[in-house]
């Protein structure tokens, strides 16, 4: 690419290994980090036992950490195996079914990361095998248990499977028919048949009975560092980028295959705002039917309004950064001169401001709203400071701002909507502190 300032291949060569390094370091590729400890040959760490027990203590430390995914994990499996156990004990000891295991069975399906999704799965779950019993005890007693009447349950209880009102659920219609054909074939009498039919059923909801308890009681989850984790996961990996992107354009070190690199970077940007939303929807569920809201230090956690708003906007940076690289990956070959590294130094500049709004949320915390809202009150200022300089320092300039076949003008518009779309993150934020102390005005100038 011609239009950069003029350099020797050996330094162009290094300045794309080194790019190549940040992509992969980003990625997880081959040049980046792959785990923790010392390096095999493929960078997989210690073999054999003793690594084994490394990343085994690794985990367990990281498990001791409220809010993580290690944490979740153990919650869950204890949860589990408190559900399953206690509804085996009612099915078998208690009631004495022939059938018990549906029972825990149940349980386990029904047990959710949120009260709300297992409420709602066990309503999908019973229905389904309410409905696949259903479809069994009508042919059955109909037509009796032989082949043409097993071929017809499997159509209809597979045909309901496919109904969407069911979900997830709706393949537990199939299962449960099928298993109320068997035990509607061994049983001897119409009575025992009834018996037999009816203890599925209650199997089935002293499954999902002890499920629902055991979620609400145990361990009720609200995940608001579900949130916050989301946020800052976002924040950081935009930071990363903008980082590696500002010095390398102050010194007007752009070639083609550092850009493709930041290109290629921002792309997987938007997987990582998807696991963050997907993230906040679970923690705004978390708070539906949950007991541990009642309590009083949990009641200043019920909405996450201003997580969504952040979040969004967060997004929407991630979406100009993407267009960014793309307008740099093909960042003419003919431009050069001083005018042009000036540019790329200014726009550097804006990106650095950028990157230390955008840090800010990395450390979002609810409880110091109001004490990050004033720190970002300050790095908007900053921003804005250097998106009117950049602006001005153009404009003096014999850029052809106009002309839509070279880069001037798309990057100065970049520029305007990163900054747009940062500042609105900082609004929110500014709302949200509001609600717990006076607002202070975040500054929205303009030339």
């Amino acid at each position: 690419m011609g239009g950069r300032t003029v350099r020797a291949v050996g330094e162009r060569d290094t300045d794309a290994a080194r790019g190549g390094r940040d992509t992969d370091a980003a990625r997880g590729g081959p040049n980046g980090p792959r785990g923790d400890g010392p390096k095999g040959p493929q960078g997989d760490g210690p073999k054999g036992p003793q690594g084994g027990w490394a990343r085994l203590a690794r985990w367990a430390a990281r498990a001791k950490r409220p809010g993580g995914p290690e944490r979740h994990a153990l919650e869950q499996v204890g949860k589990g195996t408190v559900a399953a156990t206690v509804s085996w004990w009612i099915a078998h000891d208690l009631v004495g079914a022939q059938t018990p295991a549906f029972a825990p069975f149940s349980a386990v399906l029904i047990l959710q990361l949120t009260v709300y999704q297992s409420l709602w799965q066990a309503l999908r779950y019973m229905a389904a095998v309410c409905a696949g019993v259903a479809v069994q005890s009508a042919l059955g007693f109909l037509a009796g248990p032989d082949l043409m009447t097993f071929l017809l349950v499997a159509l209809i209880s597979l045909g309901l499977s496919r109904w969407n009102r069911l979900g997830s659920q709706g393949t537990q219609a199939a299962t449960a028919a099928f298993f109320a054909f068997s035990t509607y074939s061994a049983s001897t009498s119409d009575p025992q048949r009834i018996q037999q039919l009816s203890l599925i059923l209650a199997m089935v909801g002293i499954g999902c009975g002890a499920g629902l308890l055991v979620n609400v009681l145990v361990f009720p989850p609200i995940r608001r560092r579900s949130a916050e984790e989301g946020i800052r996961r976002l924040a950081a990996s935009l930071c990363d980028l903008l980082a590696d992107m500002h010095p390398a354009l102050r010194n007007a070190q752009l070639d083609e295959q550092r850009a493709g690199g930041w290109r290629q970077r921002a792309a997987y940007l938007g997987e990582t705002a998807g696991r963050s939303q997907a993230a906040l929807r679970t923690a705004q569920e978390s708070k539906r039917y949950n007991p541990r809201l009642l309590l009083s230090r949990h009641r200043h956690h019920q909405h996450f309004t201003a997580y969504s708003e952040i979040l969004n906007a967060l997004e929407r940076v991630t979406y100009q950064v993407v267009s960014t690289t793309r307008s740099l990956h093909h960042w003419p070959e003919d431009e050069a001169g001083d005018e042009c590294r000036d540019f790329l130094k200014n726009f550097a500049d804006l990106l650095e401001a950028l990157a230390a709004i955008i840090d800010h949320f990395g450390g979002i915390d609810e409880k110091q709203l109001p004490h990050q809202a004033r720190e970002l009150c300050e790095a908007a200022e900053a921003a804005q400071h250097k998106r009117v300089q950049l602006i001005e320092r153009t404009r003096s300039t014999s850029l052809p701002l106009s002309d839509p076949s070279r880069p001037y003008g798309i990057l100065l518009a970049e520029a305007t909507r990163l900054m747009d779309e940062a500042q609105y993150s900082c609004d929110a934020v500014q709302h949200a502190a509001h609600r717990k102390r006076a607002p202070h005005a975040c500054p929205t100038s303009r030339p």
